[in-house]
This record gives C-alpha cells, sequence and structure tokens, in this order.
C-alpha cells in the first residue's frame, strides 16, 4: 500500500487529505484506515511526504517545500542547499524558526528574490547534525554559565546551571551537550559533558577546533589492549609466502620531520632501457585486522589529520611510528607493485605480490634535491646517487605521458606555518617542492593507477579514488569570467576532456594572476571523493584511479590492502565473499569521504587561525599582494605567503560599483577599477584569532 500512496500523491496536482486517499484507494475498512494513517506517518517522518495545517499530505517535490541543510552566516540569515538545485534558498533571521548551521531542515518557497533567488523559511528542523557545541564558559554573579560558542555561525543561546558545569571555571574551553529548549527561538538549557582546558593554556586553541569535528585524539581502552599484544619485529614464521627483498636496494624519501613511513621505493635500469620500478608500501592490513576493535577505530578514524603542531594518526604510534613504518635498518611487511616503464612512460610489464623489505636508508626531500637539482651529495647518500638519478629520468618521463594524455598541473603552493613551543605562529612559509617531491608523487600514482587498473579487469568489488567531470555550468562560468579579463579561449566550452582544460592552464600559465585563475579554476572542479564504482579520476586523466599507497594514514588504503589480500593471496573470489564487499564498500567509501571531508575542514580552519593570529602581531605593517576575490562588501586580497584578508568595502576611500559579471570595483570619484588578479599594497587593519578573520586597507594599485 505504502507504494500506492506515494503513486497517487505524485501524480495529483493538489494535496489530499486522508478520506480522500482512501477513496483513491477502495479503502473502507477501520484496518484499512488505520494502515494508511500509519504510512503517512511514516512517510511525514521519513520527509517524504508534507501534512499540512489543513490536515492534508502532499509530496514533497510536487510542492513548494524542500529539503536540505542550513548554512548559517553569522549574521543570522542562512541559505539551504537542497539536492539537485542549482540555487541555494535564501533564508532571513526572522525566517530561521530556530534552526541554525548543518542543521537538516523543511523550508517552504515563499517567493522569488532579485536576481532569481529563492527566499523561505523554515517549517521545520529534521535533524540537528551537531550534538556537541564547543565553546568557552562564563559565569554570570548568580552562578549561571554561559556559552560563548566558537563556531560564530551557530546562533545559540545556552545557558549551563552551576550543577551540570563540570566545576568548570570562566575562560575554560568546554564541550556542551543541550538540554530543554528555554524559549522558541534558539534558548537551551546545556550541560557541560567535557573540559578541553583553558583558553590560554598552550594548544587548547587547536584542541577546541579537533573536538568541533568530532576528531579522536585518544584510543580507546580495547584498541590500547589489543595493540599491547601485537610484536614489534617481524618473525620468520611472519616471512612464508613472502618475497624476500631484503637485499635489494630499497630507500625512502620523506620531509624532515615524518615518522609514519608508508612507502620505499627501488628502480633497475634494465639492459633494454626500460625502467623496473619498485613501490613498496607497508603491508598494514595484516595487523590491523578485520572486525577487530584497532580496525573499527580506524574506520571511524578515516585518516591522520596533519595540524601545525601535532599529527592525530589514524593508527596507534606503536603501528604508525613502530612495526608499520618502514623505518631503516628492520626488516617490515610489505605489498610490492613493481612495474617496468620503456623509455617513453609506458608500462608494459607488471606485479603486485607480497614481500619484506630491509630499508637501506631514510632519505629526506631536502638531501634528495640538493643531489638533483644542485649536483651536491651529502653524506652518506654517496652509494645511491646513480639510483636516484635514474628515478628522476624515469619521473620525467612519467610525467611528460601523463601531460599528454591530459593530467592538469593546477601548481597551486601551499603554506607552511612554524610555531614555537607554546604554539604561537612565529613565520609563514611557502613549503618547498622540488624534484624529490614530483617523483614521489609521479611513482605513488603510477602504482594507485597499476593497483585499480588490475582489480577493474578482475570485475570484483573495489575502493575507487573518483574524480568526476565537472559541470558544464561551471566551466562555462569560468570561461565567462576570464573573457571578461581579455582572455579569450577558442574551442567548444561543452568540451570538458581533462586535455582541454590543461591546455586552458598552460594558456594562463605565463600570466601574472595565474595562480589565482588556477586557484579559481581548481573550485570550478568536482571534489574528489571514495565510490565503490569506477568512474575515472578526471584531473589525473586516468581512467582507474584508487589510493594505494598511504594505509598507514588513509582506511580506504587499508582497505584496498585486505582486498589484494582476500582475492589476490587467498584466491577468495566466491559469491559471498563478493556480495560481502559490494555490501560493506558502500559504507567504508562514504564515511572514508566524509571524514576526509571533516579533516580537511578542520586543518583549513587551524590554518586559518594560525594565520589571524600571526597578522595580530602586524597590524599596521605594509604588505604586497594579489586581490583573489571581488564582492559586493569588499575585496579579498592574498599576500605572497598565501595569507589571505578583506578589504573591506566600508574601509575604502570611494564609492565602489560592483560589477557581478565581471566582478570588478569601480571608484565612483576616482574611476579606479580593482580586479582580480591586480597587485595591490595594503595595510593590516585587524586581526583577529578568535573571529579567524582579517582585515586590510588598501593603499594602493602595484600595476
Amino acid at each position: 500500500m505504502r507504494e500506492e500512496i506515494l503513486s497517487l500523491l505524485k501524480n495529483s496536482d493538489k494535496a489530499l487529505t486522508v478520506y480522500e486517499i482512501q477513496d483513491f484507494l477502495g479503502v473502507n475498512t477501520v484496518e484499512g484506515t488505520a494502515e494508511v494513517i500509519q504510512i503517512l506517518h511514516e512517510l511525514e517522518e521519513e520527509v517524504v511526504i508534507y501534512h499540512t495545517n489543513k490536515d492534508k499530505y502532499m509530496i514533497l517535490g510536487n510542492s513548494h517545500l524542500r529539503k536540505g541543510v542550513m548554512r548559517a552566516n553569522k549574521k543570522g540569515f542562512g541559505f539551504v542547499e537542497v539536492d539537485m538545485m542549482d540555487d541555494d534558498i535564501y533564508v532571513s533571521q526572522d525566517n530561521m524558526n530556530g534552526a541554525i548551521h548543518d542543521d537538516i531542515v523543511l523550508v517552504e518557497i515563499t517567493s522569488k528574490m532579485t536576481l532569481d533567488r529563492l527566499e523561505g523559511r523554515v517549517l521545520k528542523i529534521i535533524k540537528r547534525q551537531v550534538e556537541r557545541y564547543i565553546g568557552e564558559i562564563t559565569f554570570d554573579k548568580k552562578g549561571k554559565g554561559h556559552i560563548t560558542l566558537d563556531d560564530s555561525k551557530i546562533k545559540l543561546n545556552i545557558e549551563i546551571p552551576k550543577d551540570k558545569s563540570l566545576n568548570a571555571v570562566d575562560g575554560h574551553k568546554v564541550v556542551v551537550e543541550l538540554g530543554r529548549r528555554i524559549n522558541k527561538n534558539t534558548k537551551y538549557e546545556g550541560k557541560v559533558v567535557e573540559i578541553i582546558g583553558h583558553k590560554n593554556d598552550p594548544g587548547v586553541d587547536i584542541l577546541s577546533i579537533i573536538y568541533k569535528y568530532n576528531i579522536n585524539v585518544d584510543f580507546p581502552d580495547d584498541v590500547k589492549e589489543e595493540v599491547s599484544t601485537m610484536p614489534m619485529e617481524v618473525s620468520k614464521e611472519e616471512l612464508v609466502g613472502r618475497r624476500d627483498l631484503r637485499d635489494m636496494e630499497i630507500f625512502t624519501i620523506d620531509g624532515d620531520d615524518t615518522k609514519d613511513i608508508d612507502d620505499a621505493i627501488s628502480i633497475e635500469k634494465l639492459d633494454n632501457g626500460n625502467y623496473k620500478l619498485g613501490v613498496h608500501i607497508a603491508d598494514v592490513s595484516y595487523y590491523v585486522k578485520e572486525g577487530s576493535p584497532l580496525d573499527n577505530e580506524a574506520m571511524e578514524r578515516g585518516t591522520s589529520v596533519y595540524l601545525v603542531d601535532r599529527v592525530i594518526p589514524m593508527l596507534p604510534h606503536e603501528l604508525s611510528n613502530g612495526i608499520c613504518s618502514l623505518n631503516p635498518n628492520v626488516d617490515r611487511l610489505t605489498l610490492s607493485c613493481v612495474m617496468e616503464f620503456d623509455p617513453e612512460g609506458k608500462q608494459v610489464d607488471y606485479e603486485i605480490f607480497q614481500s619484506v623489505i630491509n630499508s637501506k636508508i631514510q632519505m629526506t626531500y631536502k638531501k634528495v634535491n640538493s643531489i638533483l637539482e644542485d649536483n651536491v651529495v651529502p653524506e652518506g647518500y654517496e652509494p645511491y646517487e646513480e639510483s636516484l638519478r635514474h628515478m628522476a629520468e624515469l619521473a620525467k618521463i612519467l610525467r611528460k605521458y601523463k601531460v599528454k594524455r591530459g593530467y592538469i598541473d593546477f601548481g597551486v603552493d601551499e603554506a607552511k606555518i612554524l610555531v614555537d613551543e607554546d604554539c604561537k605562529p612565529t613565520e609563514v612559509i611557502l613549503r618547498d617542492r622540488g624534484v624529490g617531491e614530483n617523483l614521489i608523487e609521479d611513482f605513488m600514482i603510477a602504482a594507485n593507477e597499476c593497483v585499480a587498473t588490475h582489480i577493474s579487469f578482475m570485475n570484483l568489488p573495489f575502493v575507487y579514488r573518483v574524480h568526476e567531470v565537472p559541470k558544464e555550468e561551471k566551466i562555462r562560468s569560468f570561461l565567462g569570467f576570464i573573457g571578461t579579463l581579455g582572455y579569450n579561449v577558442a574551442g567548444d566550452i561543452k568540451d570538458t576532456r581533462p586535455t582541454t582544460m590543461q591546455r586552458l592552464l598552460d594558456h594562463l600559465r605565463d600570466k601574472k594572476e595565474f595562480k589565482i585563475l588556477s586557484s579559481l579554476l581548481l573550485r570550478s572542479m568536482q571534489k574528489a571523493v571514495y565510490k565503490p564504482e569506477n568512474l575515472g579520476h578526471y584531473g589525473l586523466a586516468s581512467p582507474c584511479y584508487t589510493h594505494f599507497t598511504s594505509p598507514i594514514r588513509r582506511y580506504p588504503d587499508t582497505t584496498v590492502h585486505r582486498l589484494l589480500h582476500t582475492y589476490l593471496f587467498d584466491n577468495k573470489m566466491d559469491m559471498g565473499t563478493v556480495k560481502k564487499w559490494e555490501e560493506k564498500l558502500v559504507y567504508v567509501t562514504e564515511h572514508s569521504s566524509s571524514r576526509e571531508r571533516a579533516a580537511v575542514d578542520c586543518e583549513r580552519e587551524v590554518e586559518d587561525m594560525k594565520f589571524a593570529e600571526y597578522m595580530e602581531n602586524h597590524i599596521g605593517e605594509e604588505f604586497e599582494g594579489m586581490i583573489s576575490s571581488v564582492t559586493s562588501f569588499g575585496m579579498f586580497v592574498e599576500l605572497d605567503n598565501l595569507i589571505e584578508g578583506l578589504v573591506p568595502l566600508r574601509e575604502m576611500k570611494d564609492f565602489f560599483h560592483y560589477d557581478e559579471d565581471r566582478m570588478t570595483l569601480t571608484g565612483e570619484r576616482t574611476n579606479i577599477v580593482y580586479r582580480i588578479g591586480d597587485r595591490v599594497q595594503i595595510r593590516v587593519l585587524r586581526a583577529s584569532k578568535e573571529e579567524k578573520t582579517i582585515d586590510f586597507e588598501v593603499l594602493k594599485k602595484l600595476d
């Protein structure tokens, strides 16, 4: 009867009463009426249909009602994001109905605003996505606590009775759960469930952000107990069935402070001119048994999180820095992908097998680059110079091969924040990226493609790293914008092949605003995610891609290793195994993508906070930068160290007109035009670590 009711409501051009639904269905018994009412109630709870105030029912898709996610602004209004709708629905502060940032809401579309934007009001809060809130507690004279939330977009007034404060004091950062609603809007009683620390204590600022994204810092007792029973050395019994590569010249290349080493590499230049590249990855799934407390915790975390002053590992340090890490001069269990490439970069042969290695040296990018870029060989690296030069040759060939098929190099820089022992930012610099960094990236991409392609041909359930084709309207918008800058790119805008985007970037590469335009194009792309279906990787121009090379810090990679063990080494490909993984991988990929987004958002928020804290010490100082975005309320300027700040319109010494299509600001009196890519000199006006904001004042255009 459920499907009949749904079909009836979908095909009806008006809302229907229970009696009308009964008549259409031919229901005329008490039992039948009860069943109809029960089904309607269930559909209403699932937010598939809506129960109007006139006691009628309608399907959401046929109505002016939509379900979506609230994206609140700190000024009090918000926008509701709805699946399958290009535009968000604007909700004024008066129509929020108690909804806050990230709530899933039912919104009624009330009218169209200017610029064809839909306007609506929240009818119902379907689900509160956030169950715990992070903020600073202060107490009034009566002993009642009040919470200033860290996230200014969340408009909640939370009162904490003294007996529910966990004896917190003024200035403590706390975790709060909501209790009863005090009024019809956003005033709640709450209780403190955890004290993070005092706001002035070193590192508590970052810890508060970690808590906000539900990232676990400590491991539960059952995981610690499991790890305590694990051997920290490789035994002879564990070598059975593995290829012994311990005498081979295998080594690692990582950053200076890397302790969780996933990958090691080897190279052989063959007599026929081909290259045999070995990529040897820590066999994490051997130690992390499926369904164990350790595995469940790793899956829940999904990824390691790398912040300015700490790493929150996916696996306990005993594994991530110990038995799983490919440290030098110790035996380690690995999965090896050995590939042969011809001088043109085409893969002509490969093997995937279980192995044991003994890394000869832990190299650093800095020292490898001194060899490959400056011809200076650091002490201890002499025996490996020839291998490194062969690797550099192969990496150059592989990159050329990737570029030929359409690999997109966005050339995006990254900032590195240096902090002192109290976690105060002391300097912001650009991360170095030399031949060594590119070499490792190219080799890991090759191994990931090789493994993904092998399993894809076997037509078995698998974890793919997917980057879908960008939406046509996004590309059209970007091309339209760069056209206003005078950059007209020939060709069909519907042609969104990787080679087309590559040619576009090459066309812009020598322009002064390339970095900004490249970043804008990157934002026009879809997000890369994990899926059980092979949809290809657009950015890499790869028809088949996975993540195999970082199982210490990414759960999808651990799962890929587990599947390789299952299919290739244990030969388990029966229908029961296939069905199990078909079902399981839906959750694993969705959850892993979700935790990756949380980790990225956490890392960015910490960066933004430390950028603002750094600029608090530079108020009044002058810098040069480039306009990165232009809006109706001002323009953003990115400094050469990638710190970005807002030049508010109210601080500009003229009345400026905003052109949305051209993204320009034009002075009414001065006729000065500011657009993306312009170099400007600015002065730092304000900076707030708490608000994570930086305000500039523009002094002059530089070109």
